[in-house]
């Protein structure tokens, strides 16, 4: 049973009692060697943005960010220490759990499949899946591969199941190493009535719901012919040669270097959650660095990973309607097929899919032409940090970054 790994992850595993830092967080940084009459967006304004990032995380949190640009080397950040009892900061190479970000590589396995005639985004998901989307008002022959990709389909998202939340937030130690498959968290989903069910010609409802892209990742097996982490490695991390991302499965652990990452109990007690195989699915399991996500967000608009018309109908977004928490923590842009479109404040928009899970936040963006790229990893030391707070900080270093200047220049 994976961890929640969308913006409900908030209030996974754990109370809201705060922790003092084991030790003291110092921001240090990096950047290219370039002349920065070429860049506007230089390190100390990147230093600025982390430091308003680190705040928004009540202050414990630990953060690296990297941005890559057209002219040489990347810009780097972080602010943090790589363990709660150690002084050696965080690593620039560290490996994370990308939680929810995991999407936007299971519906570019989707789209490949679709451009090679394997599958159809107007197929049902009875017509994959018969019977496995059925009863209390659940209807697999109303909901398309397309309604699961962009979260239209109105399915009730299994995060949110009482059990579920109860072994998440009480009893995390015992379900830590949890290995449920993904079918039998889509029945856990299917005792709940749907928010609402695709009409044909009705208004187009949306709510994000992880059980869209669990039954997204066993269509695409049952299409390409192999597990959906088999697709994943094959289809964009061996075609990109993202040497450290890697999708784990029920392997707990993380590959080195990596920050550990902490939660608070619901005894007040400090729990690491470092180490478990709760994301272990199509909707959260892809474990990466922010150089490999900058990559591969960079070749997706670049056109190495989709056939243009498959990148078009990945861009062409929805308006999201059904789910307050997600407007309320996530104002702006609206949602394509596992990717969202945010507005620039210097024109256009870029492109990004936030994760969140067990102590990580993950936000990857890219600017539409594919030129730049900006990731923050953020890991908890203590409890889960307001996202709403959080979205508003990371959102505006991404901005900062993608336009190429600084807050002080407006």
């Amino acid at each position: 049973m994976p961890m929640p790994s969308t913006k409900k992850a908030a209030a996974v595993v754990l109370t809201a009692a705060l922790l003092a830092p084991a030790s003291p967080m110092a921001a240090t940084a990096a950047t290219a060697r370039h002349p920065t009459a070429r860049h506007h967006y230089d390190e100390d304004a990147l230093r600025r943005d982390l430091a308003a990032v680190r705040a928004a995380g009540g202050g414990d949190v630990n953060v690296l960010a990297r941005v890559d640009g057209p002219h040489g080397a990347p810009l780097l950040a972080r602010v943090g220490t790589r363990t709660a009892d150690s002084t050696d900061p965080i690593p620039w190479n560290a490996h994370f759990r990308v939680a929810s970000t995991t999407k936007t590589f299971t519906a570019t396995v989707v789209l490949q499949l679709a451009a090679e005639k394997r599958l159809s985004l107007d197929d049902t998901v009875e017509h994959w899946l018969p019977g496995v989307v059925a009863g209390n008002g659940n209807d697999g022959r109303r909901i398309t591969v397309r309604d699961l990709l962009r979260q239209t389909s109105g399915l009730y998202d299994y995060i949110d199941d009482p059990e579920i939340q109860d072994r998440l937030i009480n009893h995390f130690e015992e379900n830590r190493y949890d290995s449920t498959p993904a079918a039998d968290l889509v029945a856990v989903a299917m005792r709940h009535r749907p928010l609402f069910v695709p009409r044909p010609g009705g208004a187009t409802r949306w709510a994000y719901s992880n059980t869209n892209y669990l039954l997204a990742g066993m269509i695409a097996e049952k299409a390409g012919g192999a597990s959906w982490r088999e697709l994943v490695e094959r289809r964009v991390i061996d075609r990109l040669g993202l040497r450290d991302t890697s999708v784990p499965g029920l392997d707990p652990r993380l590959p080195d270097p990596h920050v550990n990452a902490y939660l608070t109990g619901p005894d007040g007690t400090r729990i690491d959650v470092t180490e478990h195989s709760l994301q272990h699915t199509a909707d959260s399991g892809v474990v990466s660095t922010t150089a490999d996500l900058n990559t591969f967000f960079r070749a997706l608009a670049g056109g190495r990973l989709l056939p243009a018309e498959q990148w078009r109908e990945m861009r062409r977004t929805v308006r999201r309607t059904d789910d307050p928490e997600d407007l309320a923590e996530m104002p702006e842009g609206t949602y394509g097929l596992g990717l969202r479109r945010i507005p620039l404040s210097c024109g256009g928009s870029y492109y990004l899919h936030e994760g969140d899970g067990a102590g990580v936040n993950t936000r990857p963006a890219v600017s539409a032409d594919g030129r730049r790229a900006v990731t923050v990893s953020v890991t908890t030391t203590t409890a889960p940090p307001d996202l709403a707070a959080l979205n508003r900080a990371t959102g505006a270093l991404v901005d900062h970054a993608l336009c190429d200047r600084p807050a002080t220049s407006r």
